[in-house]
């Protein structure tokens, strides 16, 4: 049985090249991520698939933010799919009105803090408030906690400071920006091994390009797996 504290990112073009990839990776991974990337090439249709007829779970990663009466009819639109986690941003607006769109299903709501792509720089350049990207992230996530959220999306570097907060208290903190011992860092800048970042407290790793660029990838999910075992 697969480890579902492994989530891994099907950051391929399209459905059909989704599917081969977790039919290679077969037993080794249970719990898919599907994002922007894949929305036009099928991955609604991909996340029911794996998720109805491969038993797969599935966290579906679009990353809302609008108008609450929005959010809150876009999320009712995707809970009748039976997905397993949902992302929207943090504002705690956003995360209120996806908590109401969900309201009745199972699907949990998660919130993005600051993206792990970014840096101080960056935030710099889009007029985000000053201050130390760890302490703008955690009070991020206690916002969104205290609005309903079932759980952060956070870097591996943030992961204790979150998991102390007392609104963390029974809540998931899932973490991209997971890189195995050895693998190129990509786009990511706030990164972990995955052993770290589940010490940390994160509950699920989000690994995408060093198990799918890999020559073989249920052997490489099996190599995080045993960093985190």
């Amino acid at each position: 049985m697969s480890d579902d504290r492994l989530i891994v990112a099907l950051d391929v073009p399209n459905a059909v090249a989704g599917l081969e990839l977790t039919a290679k990776l077969g037993d080794a991974v249970g719990f898919y991520k599907i994002g922007l990337g894949m929305l036009t090439g099928g991955g609604l249709a991909l996340a029911n698939e794996l998720k109805q007829e491969h038993g797969k779970r599935i966290f579906l990663d679009m990353k809302l933010f609008d108008i609450g009466a929005t959010v809150e009819a876009a999320v009712r639109g995707l809970a009748q799919f039976d997905l397993d986690f949902l992302t929207v941003h943090g504002d705690p607006h956003v995360v209120a009105a996806a908590k109401q769109g969900a309201a009745g299903t199972n699907m949990k709501i998660l919130a993005v803090t600051i993206l792990t792509s970014l840096d101080r720089a960056d935030l710099d350049a889009a007029l985000i408030q000053q201050g130390d990207i760890a302490d703008l992230v955690q009070t991020r996530a206690g916002r969104a906690l205290d609005a309903g959220a079932d759980g952060v999306i956070a870097s591996p570097q943030e992961a204790a400071a979150i998991r102390a907060l007392p609104e963390a208290r029974g809540k998931l903190i899932v973490t991209p920006g997971v890189r195995p011992q050895g693998a190129a860092l990509g786009d990511q800048k706030r990164v972990a091994t995955p052993g770290q970042a589940i010490a940390d407290g994160a509950d699920h790793i989000v690994v995408g390009r060093p198990i799918w660029q890999a020559e073989d990838p249920a052997a490489a999910a099996r190599a995080v797996l045993a960093e985190i075992l």
